[in-house]
C-alpha cells in the first residue's frame, strides 16, 4: 500500500539554475543523481537536464552509456511519467523527499517533494 502520493514535484535543475516556474530545486553540487542499470549498484552517475514543452516539465535523465530517459512531470499525484517509449515509469517514495523512478531496467533516485494525503 501506497502511503504517500506524489503531490507536489520539486523540480529538478541542470546544472546551470534553478527551473523556470518556481519550485524547490534539490540537486547535488555536481548534477549528479544516483541511478542503476539492471543488477548494478546504485551510483552518482546520472546526469539531469530539464526542458519545457507543450505538455509540461520534461527532465532528461542521462546514463554514463550514453543512453537517456525523458520524463514529464506532472500535478495530478504521480509526481512523473515516461514521457516516450513504450515502458511506464514506476514511481516509488523511498525516504524523505525522494523518489524511485523504474523505467525497465533502470532506476534512478530524485529529489522530490512528497505531499501526504
Amino acid at each position: 500500500m501506497k502511503a504517500a502520493a506524489l503531490g507536489a514535484f520539486a523540480a529538478l535543475a541542470a546544472c546551470g539554475g534553478p527551473p523556470s516556474g518556481g519550485g524547490n530545486v534539490t540537486v547535488a553540487v555536481d548534477g549528479r543523481i544516483e541511478c542503476r542499470s539492471g543488477n548494478a549498484p546504485f551510483a552518482r552517475a546520472c546526469s539531469v537536464e530539464q526542458s519545457e514543452s507543450g505538455a509540461g516539465r520534461v527532465l532528461i535523465l542521462r546514463k554514463p552509456d550514453g543512453g537517456f530517459r525523458r520524463l514529464l512531470v506532472i500535478r495530478d499525484g504521480r509526481g512523473v511519467i515516461a514521457a516516450d517509449g513504450a515502458e511506464p515509469a514506476r514511481v516509488t517514495v523511498i525516504g524523505a523527499g525522494r523518489i524511485e523512478v523504474v523505467i525497465g531496467a533502470d532506476a534512478f533516485r530524485l529529489p522530490a517533494t512528497v505531499a501526504r494525503r
